[in-house]
């Protein structure tokens, strides 16, 4: 009886997702995960759905790396370095750091 009870609970704990399982969920469907990439290509970023991003510049692949947080329109980022910026989806393109980002290097029509 008492296998049974332990085997019933854990199955119980398996098909209950966890509360990170389901903010991990809902950070693979938002809609600004993926790469951004500044109109002249030297600047792309992607944006992973764990919550981190990777930065290449030029040939430099991941020049910066670290974590971000979206609310609403907004993105902050926090640097592995230490260093912090944000920025501001408008219109489906993103404004950070004074420079103007594209989904994946394309301009909206």
């Amino acid at each position: 009886m008492a296998i049974r009870a332990a085997l019933a609970g854990a199955v119980f704990s398996l098909a209950t997702p966890s509360p990170a399982f389901s903010e991990e969920t809902k950070m693979q469907m938002h809609p600004y995960l993926g790469m951004w990439i500044t109109g002249d290509g030297h600047i792309r970023q992607e944006l992973l759905p764990n919550g981190r991003y990777d930065e290449a510049r030029g040939t430099r692949k991941s020049a910066y790396q670290g974590r971000y947080e979206v609310t609403g329109d907004h993105i902050e980022y926090w640097d592995d370095t230490g260093f912090t910026a944000d920025g501001d989806f408008i219109d489906g393109v993103l404004h950070h750091g004074g420079m103007i980002f594209y989904r994946d290097g394309k301009k909206p029509e």
